[in-house]
């Protein structure tokens, strides 16, 4: 809007003012100072304004944020918001937000109401001070009846153009606060950038996940690491499995892999180069990944599983949806793969979404799958179905897999058990038991005796 109006009256407005003052001062030099007495009255108008209703434009903006974040709230959380019965207090959550807007506005709107008026009335007054102070020079044959006319129309062209300018004062606020988290968006720098020399993989060390003493913290000014002194190899034709507690770094790893971050100290390798050597798009076309919350996109269920590769025949699809246990409920649809898949997958359950997850990622066939506690929303039964077609699926890619159940991983041949961001147990299912205090108690608390035995 700034831009579209505001070339145009900051460009026409002062040429009109310059203008008027110019050739109202050559028709009649004695009048001149009703100009400047309409001058110095719109300037204080003006002023009064800026003064004002000035600042609160730049506080609706935070306002209009308020509204819509509470809005946003409570239509994501519909059913939390039913469940535990606070809709009184959602609505009085919603109601302060939109008194304090609407508050606001009626303040700024009486205000600018007062605007137009004060400039009607300054506009007549100074037409009928030109009237009557020109009526006594035409009588005194001292004025043309013509010069009067055009000094009147001279001087509502001045005004004029003060309005125009105290509308820019109205927009500008506005204009200023937006353009301000634009400029903050674009000049915000990428932490993550391309190296300007990308190395190739090697060819020779395909699907090795390789760290090398990582320390990572979340931002410069956190106190303590992530995760720290991680060291282990990843290899081809193995599962590779991450186990421990909430917040033991798990998903750290899982990132620092796909370089959704750079790490602090040490260095991630795959295939042999560092992570941070490489182009993040060669990076992670070789990585296909299953994140913790299945996320799926609008479209159908054919496009979602084709996203990470365009080129996936009808067959690939069918073939990789039966290994996620996928295709039992997609042939149970009308459209089958040509179902639709609505925004952010609401119209699937949590275990069909992690499903359909997978099946995305073994279609892209990379050379490593990296399982973020995909399995967590799936039951035991379709969890282990899964788990033996994945095998045979997989079985010369690398599998690094962060799982929270021991059922899941007890036949990785490698298992690193975290604790508070530190490795404290590397090795296979029976050596942990016997070796790792930690992992002995996660086993305990999901196996049963003989299980263990």
């Amino acid at each position: 809007m700034l831009l579209m109006m505001g070339t145009y009256m900051i460009c026409y407005a002062p040429i009109m003012a310059i203008g008027s003052i110019s050739m109202s001062v050559r028709k009649s030099p004695s009048l001149s100072w009703i100009l400047a007495l309409a001058v110095v009255l719109l300037f204080a108008l003006i002023l009064f304004i800026f003064i004002v209703a000035m600042p609160k434009f730049k506080i609706i903006q935070k306002l209009v944020d308020r509204l819509n974040l509470v809005s946003r709230e409570i239509l994501s959380g519909l059913l939390v918001i039913r469940a535990f019965g606070t809709r009184e207090h959602e609505s009085k959550r919603f109601d302060e937000a939109n008194t304090d807007l609407t508050k606001l506005n009626l303040f700024i709107s009486r205000v600018m109401t007062v605007m137009m008026p004060a400039v009607m009335f300054i506009m007549n007054g100074i037409s009928i001070l030109i009237v009557w102070i020109g009526a006594d020079r035409i009588s005194d044959s001292a004025m043309q009846i013509g010069d009067m006319m055009a000094f009147i129309q001279y001087a509502m062209q001045l005004i004029m153009s003060f309005l125009f300018i105290s509308m820019m004062f109205v927009m500008i606020p506005r204009a200023s606060v937006s353009a301000g988290r634009i400029a903050d968006v674009l000049g915000s720098e990428q932490t993550i950038k391309n190296p300007e020399n990308p190395k190739e993989f090697a060819a020779e060390k395909k699907g090795y996940v390789e760290f090398q003493n990582v320390n990572f913290r979340y931002g410069e000014d956190a106190d303590e690491y992530a995760v720290e002194n991680i060291s282990f190899v990843a290899k081809p034709g193995e599962t590779t499995a991450l186990i421990g507690a909430t917040g033991s770094g798990k998903s750290t790893i899982a990132n620092l892999i796909l370089r959704f971050y750079d790490v602090t100290d040490g260095a991630v390798l795959v295939n042999g180069v560092d992570v941070r050597e490489v182009s993040e798009f060669d990076l992670r076309d070789r990585i296909g990944f299953v994140p913790q919350k299945g996320a799926l996109l609008s479209g159908t269920i054919a496009s979602n599983l084709r996203y990470g590769n365009k080129d996936a025949t009808d067959e690939e699809l069918k073939e990789y949806a039966a290994v996620a246990q996928a295709d039992a409920f997609i042939n149970e649809k009308p459209d089958d793969y040509d179902s639709e898949i609505t925004q952010g997958g609401t119209n699937v359950s949590g275990g069909q979404k992690q499903r359909l997850s997978i099946a995305r990622a073994l279609v892209k066939k990379p050379d490593i799958f990296i399982f973020d506690d995909s399995f967590s929303a799936l039951d035991f039964k379709t969890d282990v179905a899964l788990r033996k077609a994945l095998k045979e699926k997989t079985g010369d890619s690398t599998v690094i897999l962060v799982a929270q159940r021991i059922s899941t991983i007890m036949n990785a041949e490698q298992i690193i058990v975290l604790d508070d961001g530190k490795i404290v147990g590397k090795g296979t299912h029976r050596e942990l038991l016997n070796h790792c205090e930690q992992y002995n108690e996660i086993a305990s608390s999901q196996l049963s005796k003989e299980e263990l035995a």
